[in-house]
């Protein structure tokens, strides 16, 4: 067997370097201590997968692999027998991540021929864990394009739409996450307010499609947002950009709000094509 339709999983030290798929899952799965599960939710968004869990430490360990490219798509993952014996867990836990997976689009399970991994254009890519993944194990330049092309299609007709039919309470949750920006000591400080600061706007939106695409990309907005605020002076430049946005929406201004927030987005991707070349992905 070849190709794609061979399955993975022989120990690396008989593989070594023959075979780019073999061995790729034979490591077991490193349990996880609780301060670092507690690092991990710290750091990524409320809405990815639990790690504390043991069928979701090997979710996200097969996962990772996957969008890394260690596992290509077309690849026959190892039988579920196989697969529990090398990451030394109970088959009840390897299907659990399994469908985990299947639920994100990675991989597909059919009788006869056994779990696949899915190809990259079927990947559910605004869920939440892939898109914490991606941006941990690809090329950035990529990605950070991707994602300000998709803000600049919503987020100006968003502040727009907030200006003309935000109520009260809306805009009191627009001005307390720019305070709260204000107030912010450094930039990791600012992460959360900032993003609070654009979900505001999206839900103000009153448009029912616009607040959940928002949600779908909350991980990748907070992660450009931690690279792009803390390069020296951002914050700087940053926040009488988002005041004018501020100020238009609570003005109800639309032209003006939306205005604002394109050139909002425009100095934030300059921001991010600036930080790119320092930023050190982990997992």
């Amino acid at each position: 067997m070849s190709g794609p339709d061979r399955p993975v999983g022989k120990p690396i030290a008989m593989a070594a370097h023959a075979d780019a798929t073999a061995g790729i899952l034979s490591r077991p799965v490193q349990r996880q201590s609780a301060a670092a599960a507690r690092a991990d939710q710290t750091q990524g968004s409320s809405k990815t997968f639990s790690r504390r869990s043991l069928h979701g430490q090997i979710a996200y360990d097969i996962g990772t692999r996957i969008v890394r490219g260690d596992i290509q798509p077309g690849t026959v993952l190892p039988n579920e027998s196989d697969l529990s014996t090398q990451f030394s867990v109970s088959r009840t836990a390897l299907r659990e991540a399994i469908k985990v997976l299947a639920a994100k689009g990675l991989v597909e399970s059919r009788p006869k021929t056994g779990t696949r991994v899915r190809p990259r254009g079927e990947w559910n890519m605004l869920d939440p864990d892939l898109l914490a993944w991606q941006f941990a194990t690809q090329p950035m330049e990529r990605l950070a394009k991707d994602l300000f092309e998709i803000r600049q299609v919503i987020e100006p007709a968003a502040a727009a739409m907030a200006a003309e039919r935000a109520d009260d309470g809306q805009r009191t949750a627009i001005t307390r996450a720019f305070a709260d920006m204000e107030a912010a000591p450094d930039g990791d400080a600012s992460v959360e307010p900032d993003l609070r600061f654009h979900q505001s706007i999206l839900a103000a939106s009153n448009n029912e499609f616009l607040q959940p695409l928002g949600a779908l990309i909350e991980t990748a907005m907070a992660s450009s947002f931690r690279i792009t605020n803390n390069e020296p002076g951002a914050l700087q430049v940053s926040l009488p950009l988002h005041r004018a946005v501020r100020d238009a929406i609570l003005a109800r201004q639309p032209e003006e709000a939306r205005q604002a927030m394109r050139i909002l987005l425009e100095d934030a991707a300059r921001d991010m094509h600036r930080a790119l070349p320092h930023f050190k992905p982990t997992l």
